[in-house]
């Protein structure tokens, strides 16, 4: 059965959500888990697609995974077996995460290539050299990477881009090294900082976390841990990012204000109310009375405005009173999601990195494609602010990122249901 989301527009969204585990932390987290012998226990994890996906390739490599609604049981085994089939592994990007540490483990890593061309081939390269100035030696074999080493030993290693990837397998490689690694330029974001204190937790010599330098001092092995996953700053900053677009009230609990700093500055400017909420639980309240402003974004690396925003700042600039400039830096081919935009009455150009959007009163309900996770959430707030139905398919991408997506609207007051549909003959 095929399944879409229909949107019923017209909706302000009012009311509380809590964000959960973010889905850029947890995947990481659960290939760290590689690193030591033993169990391994990750709480408020997210209920979404990835993880039992990601589950799948651990247990291919030896290990014994259970999911118990927010909690990840993982227990590694002495010796994790290093080949990483195809099967598992093209189902998610983010499985090349488990590249660093079965190098670190086992010596030896064969993992098949996550998904083709989606990773690019500028990052996959820095994972690379980054492990080849650990003294392995990797290649691309029949659809994989395969990488083999002796011994690992540290070294100053320069990214040319601070890819979070790149910076995460490099690091889990580099915390069983010998002697010590310096990692310059790494990318600094919330889940970097996360992964490092995960991995200290579990006895690694880090320091730096959360800045461009990266020292790690090698140590002989690892233990194994529990650890609580951050609240998902994507998941967060796409509901404050639906108030503005909805002219809503919505206090979101469960995630740091300080890891959407930008994003709540650009909704201030855009003439909302944003407070921050410190008790009980961390979060912020965005309050939009009127039209937003028009805005303009440009996606960078951490702290930078994050290019999975991208497709909710092309929303909000679609509604709002003027004409919005979106410059994407990291992803060109986030751009596709505009296409769709325009399908609902969106007044936008594209051109290379550029977006210009002039903002219209009211968007039209139309069926519309997600094509990524971030894309399809887009469209569904893009829906709320059109006249009519919406319908948003391949709803399967949202369901990647997203736990109890269309429950959190409907209780937030969006007339949303998940439709299956006939499959077509």
């Amino acid at each position: 059965m095929s399944e879409h989301f229909r949107v019923q527009g017209g909706a302000r969204l009012v009311g509380e959500v809590s964000v959960v585990g973010a889905k850029n932390s947890v995947l990481k987290l659960m290939a760290a888990a590689l690193l030591a012998e033993g169990t391994t226990t990750l709480t408020n994890c997210p209920e979404i697609l990835d993880v039992p996906l990601m589950a799948d390739v651990l247990r291919g490599l030896g290990c014994e995974v259970s999911i118990d609604h927010d909690e990840v049981t993982i227990v590694s085994p002495a010796m994790p077996n290093h080949r990483a089939d195809f099967a598992s592994m093209s189902k998610l990007r983010a499985s090349v995460c488990v590249l660093g540490p079965l190098v670190a483990r086992c010596r030896k890593a064969v993992v098949a290539l996550p998904g083709g061309d989606a990773i690019g081939s500028r990052p996959l390269d820095m994972h690379q050299n980054g492990l080849r100035q650990l003294g392995a030696t990797t290649g691309i074999e029949h659809g994989c990477v395969v990488a083999e080493a002796e011994n690992l030993t540290g070294a100053q290693i320069w990214l040319d881009f601070p890819s979070v990837g790149a910076t995460e397998n490099i690091l889990m490689a580099a915390v069983l090294a010998d002697g010590t690694t310096v990692i310059d330029n790494a990318a600094r974001e919330p889940e970097i900082i996360d992964i490092c204190v995960m991995l200290q937790q579990m006895g690694a010599k880090i320091e730096g976390a959360g800045t461009s330098t990266l020292t790690v001092h090698g140590v002989q092995s690892l233990q194994p841990t529990e650890h609580r996953v951050i609240g998902d700053r994507i998941v967060g900053a796409t509901w404050a990012l639906a108030a503005a677009m909805t002219r809503g009230d919505i206090t979101v609990l469960g995630v740091d204000p300080g890891h959407l700093n930008l994003v709540l500055e650009k909704l201030r400017t855009a003439g909302a109310e944003v407070t921050t909420v410190e008790q009980p639980r961390q979060g912020f309240r965005v309050v939009m009375d009127g039209r937003p402003k028009a805005v303009d974004f440009v996606t960078l690396p951490y702290p930078g405005f994050a290019t999975d925003n991208q497709p909710f700042a092309v929303a909000l600039a679609a509604v709002a009173e003027g004409t919005s400039m979106i410059t994407e830096n990291v992803f060109e081919a986030r751009f596709r999601f505009v296409e769709e935009m325009m399908r609902m009455g969106a007044d936008a150009r594209t051109d290379g990195h550029h977006c210009v959007v002039r903002g219209v009163e009211k968007l039209s309900g139309a069926p519309v494609w997600a094509s990524d996770i971030r894309a399809g959430a887009g469209l569904v707030l893009a829906g709320l602010c059109a006249e009519g139905v919406t319908e948003v398919w391949d709803v399967f991408h949202i369901d990647r990122g997203y736990p109890q997506f269309i429950e959190n609207l409907q209780r937030l007051g969006a007339d949303v249901q998940r439709v299956s549909a006939p499959p077509e003959r």
